[in-house]
């Protein structure tokens, strides 16, 4: 992952150790839907893991850097959706496959996303990681808008903010969707598709 670096403690493992991450972030990710971040142990994680507590120190050195490696892992999906849109070459085509893609993301991984927001502020590395995954979604946002006719540039009026305030609706409105029901992101995504189309001029 471009820019990423280990957390501390971590090293360079053979292919048997990736697979045993594998099944460690797997393990976190599945707590956090039973358990919850708080409630979440290290030990909860190695037992789901079926290791030892000093097995997973050797891959990590607290429940803080399981939970960062596993946002750092799930950014890597997002990215690659982002990429995705800002290649996409009819906006309102573009649009529909970015809205579709979050639903199917929050759908996946929404337990973990929402994770990420909750501690963006308290945690650098996952505040860090957060923030480039949004200014990613910005810029593939900022490119959908250019091609649809929104001028370039930073005012209110022009393509770069208007994406950036996009970005952060659509964040809001998936991250509260996310806590009732799959139904609601439909409804989310559904709403924010129409607010990005009209931001682009492209519906009335």
């Amino acid at each position: 992952m471009p820019g990423h670096r280990p957390a501390r403690g971590r090293r360079t493992t053979e292919r048997k150790g990736d697979l045993r991450e594998r099944a460690i972030l797997d393990t976190c990710e599945a707590l956090l839907a039973h358990k919850g971040y708080d409630a979440m142990t290290v030990g909860d994680v190695a037992q789901g893991a079926g290791i030892t507590r000093g097995a997973l120190y050797f891959y990590f050195g607290s429940k803080q850097e399981v939970v960062t490696a596993l946002v750092a892992r799930t950014v890597e999906h997002l990215w690659e959706r982002s990429r995705v849109t800002a290649q996409a070459d009819e906006p309102r085509q573009a649009i529909a496959a970015a809205m579709q893609r979050t639903v199917e993301l929050w759908n996946e991984h929404g337990l973990v996303m929402r994770t990420a927001i909750d501690l963006s502020l308290t945690v650098p590395e996952i505040g860090e990681l957060w923030n480039h995954t949004a200014d990613l979604f910005i810029a593939a946002i900022t490119a959908v808008l250019e091609r649809a006719g929104i001028q370039a540039g930073t005012a209110p009026d022009q393509a770069s903010a208007m994406a950036r305030a996009l970005c952060w609706m659509i964040e809001r409105s998936f991250y509260h969707a996310s806590q009732e029901s799959r139904e609601k992101l439909q409804e989310a995504s559904a709403t924010c598709e129409h607010i990005w189309l009209t931001s682009a001029g492209l519906i009335t």
